[in-house]
């Protein structure tokens, strides 16, 4: 897609830094990172979001977002990880060009997601069930 950063960053026409790559993933550090070795994982072909990828491209990102858990893990001892993925403006996703970000978690960092949680909702599982059966 010609307007899209990170198809921008494939084609080798903006700036990044490489972590990995392979023939369908490309990973790299974000340049907005909310901890030190925050890398985003992504296709190299365009797809929006995790309802227009094909599975196997799909398997791919995921095949790759192990092999930089592994190196962080191997390399630099990590063993707290949040992996983390954005698909629509209401679920926040900035870039429409899906990613996954990998970010390294330490004590004392700051970084918290703080979800509101509703355990009311659990009086209706079975109706929300019941609607994936029909």
């Amino acid at each position: 897609m010609e307007n899209c950063i990170f198809c921008e960053i494939v084609r080798g026409e903006a700036e990044s830094w490489k972590v990995y790559e392979d023939e369908f993933t490309y990973a790299f550090l974000d340049i907005f990172p909310v901890n030190e070795y925050h890398t985003l994982v992504i296709p190299k072909n365009h797809y929006e979001n995790i309802f227009d990828i094909p599975e196997n491209e799909a398997v791919n990102i995921m095949k790759t977002v192990k092999k930089i858990v592994d190196l962080y893990s191997d390399k630099l001892g990590m063993q707290n990880i949040q992996i983390i993925n954005c698909n629509g403006k209401e679920a926040q996703q900035e870039v429409f060009h899906i990613h996954f970000h990998i970010v390294p978690r330490f004590s004392g960092d700051g970084q918290k997601i703080n979800w509101t949680q509703h355990p009311e909702l659990r009086v209706r599982f079975d109706d929300l069930l019941q609607k994936l059966k029909d």
